[in-house]
């Protein structure tokens, strides 16, 4: 008995379909159509779906379902302190403001009658105090008159900015918790106004803010003087949003300053107003190639940002010989490079030199070299591209061969703008990015923790 012929499926709709490009009235019309047809093409398109969304090895982990993560089957270390490590600890309590004699009247077992030993341990502990309530103070101002000077002149308050009703240590702790923990406007509104008892309102830490960023402007310029004349310079740069328009957060990181800022341009056009003169220093970055227009005397390329990338490859190509013999090469130079630069101290500087030099020939022979696969001649023209910036680490001792740094100072700056919407003014990115400079460089020189102890 003849079988019915199967309906064809409509392909250029489902190509249309499956790359975003399918127009309203082009789905209208396939539904208006043959319903077979309808039916078989809507079939192709539920079958390439799961194929088209499962995770490859470039896929965002927080795009991929909880349920789809494939199980870490790897044992993890320890947890804490690895064995040989110096332990770490709280520092011990001051020296306490009261003291409390704890003693039992009676046996807490048999309830009998305790004989008093003489014996005693000391048992110190910290706590917020039991009546904290905010402090309301009254400033009787005087406007005294000068008669050389034919004006009145009064005093302004230490502790207050001018037109704010609460003082520095509400405003500045309020900030510390915006734009360095990463707290929303919410959560520090409710912590005031319940745990402190002292009401606060969105608007009012706002525009305070906005007082305080612009008293510590002056500073911020000042940051970016001192990034400007240190010996090296990690540089990154993440999406952001500015009254729902796309800006870019640019992070610029040192031993001792950290500097954000926002800016239209992910391109030279923002790097060329931090850079404003020459950078005596090292430039460490990623292979973003607006960063080749940098007028500085180094630049180091960062290594992991190279690795991840054959990484990528390998679990896709694992099994070709030209790429395996690419990624080998590749990693061979770099674990050498690495273990060169421990070595440096007890080398002769001669033969070290020459230890480099030969690091060098053997990366750029990598790099010239005619590769047919095709991951392995992208990667080998960038490596032919950035040779001289590859191994720059290897001739300074306190050049790192990564960027982490960079990567680790703008991470706090990603976790605000996923809990705070990035900003809704052009006012308040400036205040941002003063205020997260201002403080993560007070941070990194330990300056709190100088200011507790």
């Amino acid at each position: 008995m003849p079988t019915a012929a199967q309906p064809t499926i409509d392909t250029d709709f489902l190509s249309k379909f499956l790359s975003g490009q399918a127009t309203p009235d082009e789905i209208s019309g396939l539904l208006r159509g043959d319903p077979e047809v309808a039916a078989f093409t809507l079939l192709a398109i539920q079958q390439q779906l799961p194929q088209r969304n499962s995770a490859g090895p470039n896929t965002p982990p927080a795009t991929i379902p909880a349920y789809a993560k494939p199980v870490n089957k790897k044992k993890k270390r320890k947890r804490g302190a690895q064995p040989g490590h110096k332990g770490s600890r709280r520092p011990p309590p001051p020296e306490p403001d009261r003291t409390r004699h704890q003693k039992l009247d009676d046996c807490p077992s048999c309830g009998g009658q305790l004989k008093d030993t003489g014996d005693t341990r000391t048992r110190l502990s910290e706590d917020i105090p039991e009546d904290l309530k905010p402090i309301v103070t009254q400033d009787i101002i005087h406007r005294d008159w000068c008669p050389k000077c034919k004006k009145r002149f009064e005093p302004k308050p230490p502790d207050l900015l001018p037109h704010c009703q609460l003082g520095n240590r509400t405003l500045v702790l309020s900030a510390l918790l915006h734009y360095l923990q990463g707290l929303t406007l919410s959560q520090i509104v409710d912590t005031f106004n319940f745990h402190l008892r002292l009401k606060v309102t969105h608007g009012g830490l706002v525009q305070m803010w906005h007082r305080l960023a612009k008293i510590l402007y002056s500073w911020y310029e000042e940051i970016h003087h001192q990034s400007l004349e240190g010996s090296k310079l990690h540089a990154d740069e993440t999406g952001w949003r500015v009254e729902g328009q796309t800006h870019w957060l640019w992070c610029f990181t040192s031993d001792s300053t950290v500097y954000f800022m926002v800016d239209k341009s992910r391109g030279s056009p923002a790097l060329q107003k931090f850079f404003t003169r020459y950078f005596d220093g090292t430039l460490i970055t990623d292979f973003w190639s607006p960063y080749d227009a940098v007028d500085c005397a180094d630049k180091q390329k960062c290594w992991p940002h190279l690795l991840r990338d054959m990484s990528a490859v390998d679990e896709k190509h694992a099994d070709d010989k030209e790429w395996a013999s690419f990624s080998r090469r590749v990693s061979s130079v770099y674990r050498d490079a690495k273990k060169l630069q421990a070595e440096r101290s007890s080398m002769a500087e001669a033969a070290y030199d020459e230890s480099v030099v030969r690091l060098e020939g053997r990366l750029h022979k990598v790099a010239t070299e005619s590769w047919q696969h095709a991951d392995a001649n992208r990667l080998a023209k960038r490596m032919a591209k950035y040779g001289n910036e590859m191994l720059t680490f290897l001739w300074y001792d306190d050049v790192a061969s990564d960027n982490n740094a960079a990567e680790r100072a703008i991470r706090p700056a990603v976790m605000i703008r996923k809990n705070s919407y990035a900003n809704q003014s052009e006012q308040g990115a400036t205040t941002m990015a003063v205020m997260m400079s201002v403080f993560r460089t007070l941070k990194l020189r330990r300056c709190f923790e100088i200011a507790l102890s």
